[in-house]
């Protein structure tokens, strides 16, 4: 009678949606809840995240995305496309930039969004985090120094 039933979990369709390299790496450790759910991913079309994601649903997003502006603009339309196409409960992201469009994009649809800041910004916010942090549901550090930084954020300590 006391066991819980996790038949009546709801399933959540989530979108994780990062660079590669280590914020694909990120992204990927969290895989003990994402993996209990429907998801999709957004990242470059790269050696590691081809290799890591290679059983997964992936969406191929253009780079160069820092400083890019035309990047920019295509992963705009490629957000649009995708969240449209899969209309994803949740989007959660590591950075960097091709994060922004797509979290933009699902805010106005009245999407999810969790951002979990990079680990090795202790004192100072990245581009992405700065972009994001007046959108998103949780805001999410890993040193509690980060707080002085976005003093919205929840600290849940290193994913790592």
């Amino acid at each position: 009678m006391g066991k819980k039933n996790n038949s009546m979990e709801k399933k959540l369709k989530i979108c994780l949606v990062g660079s590669s390299g280590g914020h694909l790496t990120h992204l990927h450790m969290l895989k003990p809840f994402w993996s209990k759910h429907d998801r999709f991913w957004v990242t470059f079309d790269k050696e590691d995240a081809n290799s890591i994601l290679k059983k997964e649903k992936m969406y191929k997003c253009y780079f160069p995305t820092n400083r890019n502006l035309i990047n920019l603009l295509k992963n705009t339309i490629l957000a649009i496309k995708v969240l449209n196409r899969e209309n994803p409960d949740i989007l959660i992201s590591s950075g960097a930039a091709v994060a922004v469009p797509f979290f933009y994009i699902a805010k106005l649809k009245g999407k999810k969004l969790i951002y979990i800041e990079v680990y090795d910004r202790i004192d100072k916010s990245t581009i992405t985090g700065r972009l994001v942090y007046p959108i998103v549901d949780k805001f999410i550090v890993q040193w509690e120094e980060q707080k002085k930084v976005y003093p919205k954020a929840i600290n849940l300590g290193s994913i790592f």
